[in-house]
């Protein structure tokens, strides 16, 4: 996997280490994140609250992110445990993590996830409402945005997937034009195992991969 973003990263003419790699540990047990952090992981990705909450008490002190998709109901126990929200979609979500963090005198830095692919069944804001919506969490208190998130489309086509990621990193050039007070557009987190080279190559600063690092998952029947 290091060795892919390497490579990768050579292509798009910047280094390994210029990709912040967070490891997506969703059904992973606690001893096989524990063995990763060990081999030199550094930022451990979850895309459900519980399933965080419940595993930290036996994972060892590591960053971590929420990837997943985050409902309002929830946010009281995310700011708790994440260090970095980056699935941020809505003005309601930005809104009480802004409140949450408020009362614990804590600064959360969020990344917006758009929809870059169009699919009904993917979270994230439209590409044509993402600047209205960080401008209008830049004016809330407690949070910190430091860039966008975006999940490729899910498809055998290279260059569709291809298209997702420029449609980010395009949002984010615009974004960083505008000189919005507060806001830094310094992560485009977009790739994850079937598609982190192609996203780097688009210019993707942080790649989300599970399965390239844990194998495939089991699901519970």
């Amino acid at each position: 996997c290091q060795e892919g973003i390497e490579n990768a990263a050579m292509k798009a003419g910047k280094k390994g280490c210029d990709i912040t790699l967070v490891a997506v540990s969703k059904m992973v047990e606690p001893a096989l994140i524990n063995e990763s952090i060990e081999a030199g992981v550094r930022i451990i990705g979850e895309n459900r609250v519980q399933e965080a909450h419940a595993k930290q008490q036996h994972v060892n002190p590591i960053t971590w992110h929420m990837v997943g998709h985050l409902q309002t109901n929830k946010v009281k126990t995310a700011v708790q445990i994440f260090d970095m929200i980056q699935s941020v979609d809505s003005i309601q979500v930005a809104e009480e993590i802004s409140k949450r963090c408020g009362s614990l005198q804590k600064n959360m830095p969020i990344l917006v996830e758009v929809n870059t692919s169009g699919e009904p069944s993917k979270f994230g804001c439209e590409p044509g409402e993402t600047v209205t919506l960080i401008t209008q969490i830049s004016s809330l208190p407690n949070i910190s945005i430091e860039g966008l998130m975006t999940v490729g489309l899910f498809s055998s086509k290279r260059d569709k997937i291809r298209k997702c990621f420029i449609l980010l990193r395009q949002l984010a050039e615009r974004i960083r034009t505008l000189k919005l007070p507060r806001i830094e557009m310094r992560i485009l987190s977009m790739g994850m195992s079937g598609d982190f080279e192609l996203a780097i190559e688009e210019g993707s600063t942080m790649v989300r991969i599970g399965s390239a690092i844990f194998g495939p998952r089991v699901y519970q029947k």
